[in-house]
């Protein structure tokens, strides 16, 4: 059976070595990765990525490397002190690279989360501000877009209220189009507040304004302190999580490698531990996904 597996990893790098006209197998092997992703992954994740490289945040090619050898050599040893099996190794190894993308997408999301987030907190405070100076919203608005502080999409965005604003003659399908596209605490409550001044007229705001940014520092100052607890929290639950393969190291040492080995000759044994490998994988998973969502935003 091993003999087969070798044969079929080599048959498969011939294959691709000459599919590759001559060229680097790695960089081949790379560029069929990349156009795969490139037809298949949803557009939202495309434009999220694409940010997060903007931002100089994306892995580079060695980063995943390094990625990609950690995850395969973890794979690889809890397969080999599990099983004693080559193929359940090269098996393992496999299902933890085929993982990486997934990774990947999280973290993604959660950068380009917080990028929103860092945002839509410049664009409430300065239209504030510039609210002071102009007493009108959307000049307030477009104050902003010509500082430069924006970035897009949120830039856009703005633009596209201005141009709602002035299409339509006042700032309620404007306001109602932000709220859909940030639909977050600070920005729902200065849109509600500028709508009230504009139709009601009022002219003491100073202080509501004041209030308000005031509410934002103290909003943001919360949502960091968030995100450092949960990076240390992250942290602790990965190396929990980790250490929770190393179980079997201690029935190993309670029964004996040799009494081990005979164990998984039971087909019923061999499930329930390949049970425990799954459940703490999809138990890391699970920590991983709500690390990544839960950015504390709001």
């Amino acid at each position: 059976m091993i003999e087969i597996v070798i044969v079929g990893i080599i048959i498969v790098f011939i294959v691709l070595y000459r599919s590759s006209n001559g060229e680097n197998v790695y960089k081949f092997l790379v560029d069929q990765t990349a156009d795969t992703y490139n037809k298949l992954a949803p557009y939202s994740f495309k434009m999220m990525r694409d940010k997060v490289k903007e931002l100089g945040l994306e892995y580079s090619v060695k980063q995943y490397t390094i990625q990609i050898i950690i995850f395969a050599g973890f794979a690889g040893l809890v397969g080999y002190f599990y099983f004693y099996d080559l193929v359940v190794v090269v098996v393992y190894a496999c299902i933890a690279v085929a993982v990486i993308p997934y990774l990947t997408y999280l973290r993604c999301k959660r950068q380009y989360s917080e990028f929103i987030f860092e945002q839509v907190q410049v664009y409430t405070t300065n239209t504030i501000m510039e609210f002071a100076t102009t007493k009108a919203f959307v000049k307030a608005l477009e104050g902003v877009v010509e500082s430069g502080v924006l970035e897009d999409p949120v830039l856009s965005d703005v633009k596209t209220m201005i141009a709602l604003s002035y299409e339509n003659g006042d700032i309620e399908d404007s306001i109602k189009y932000m709220d859909s596209k940030y639909p977050f605490y600070m920005v729902k409550n200065m849109h509600q507040l500028f709508l009230q001044v504009t139709k009601e007229g009022a002219k003491d705001t100073e202080e509501t304004f004041n209030n308000m940014l005031n509410d934002i520092d103290l909003l943001v100052d919360g949502v960091y302190r968030d995100r450092s607890d949960r990076k240390l929290f992250h942290r602790q639950f990965v190396i929990f999580g980790l250490v929770l393969y190393a179980i079997i190291v201690l029935v190993q040492l309670l029964l004996g490698v040799d009494s081990y080995i005979k164990l998984l000759d039971s087909v019923i044994v061999t499930i329930m531990v390949h049970g425990v490998v799954f459940i703490n994988s999809y138990f890391l998973l699970k920590g991983e996904k709500y690390y990544n969502e839960n950015v504390g935003a709001e």
